[in-house]
């Protein structure tokens, strides 16, 4: 079975145009919505990918109408493929995953991209370990200073309930409770 998605980004748009040619094209359903390509809930869309069977085919007009990055596309074809369907679009030839040329573009766009992501992580890494040598602390900040924790360790060594510790802080007990020598040296 053929399953259409059609999107348009405003309330102003008209999604006609976009069920005609789905139609058209042998689309026996369409889900259509009116939701910004930006918003990651995307309900028909969500509906159309469960919707999906092994065989059928996931139908869109133009490939910006299905996805907002290449990012996301790759995500949303991967569900396709998950579900044992193909994907196709009208405008994008290359785009079709039910012929093997369409397959090899999308692997390649998607080696393309995992190659991208592996370059910002060594980019973020190299950056963090910069900011390591020149003394920055990265995560967060301690809820308690070296002085608190002193203080909170001994009043726990002394009997006091750990809770009452926490509550006097304002933190959760399992921060009093983690608290040991090591930690604060």
């Amino acid at each position: 079975m053929i399953y259409g998605y059609a999107r348009v980004s405003t309330d102003g748009q008209s999604v006609e145009a976009q069920r005609e040619a789905l139609t058209a094209a042998g689309a026996a359903k369409v889900f259509q919505e009116t939701a910004s390509g930006a918003k990651t809930e995307r309900a028909q869309l969500r509906r159309a990918l469960a919707a999906l069977s092994p065989g059928d085919v996931l139908l869109v007009t133009r490939l910006d109408r299905l996805a907002r990055s290449t990012r996301d596309l790759l995500n949303v074809l991967d569900q396709v493929a998950k579900a044992g369907a193909g994907f196709r679009s009208l405008a994008d030839a290359w785009a079709d995953t039910t012929t093997a040329h369409g397959r090899l573009m999308l692997t390649v766009l998607g080696g393309l991209a995992e190659f991208e992501r592996e370059l910002i992580r060594a980019r973020t890494g190299e950056g963090r370990a910069r900011a390591k040598e020149r003394g920055v602390k990265m995560g967060r900040k301690f809820k308690l200073t070296h002085h608190q924790k002193q203080e909170a360790l001994a009043r726990r060594e002394a009997g006091e309930p750990v809770r009452e510790i926490a509550r006097s802080y304002n933190v959760s007990h399992s921060t009093i409770s983690r608290l040991s020598k090591n930690t604060i040296e």
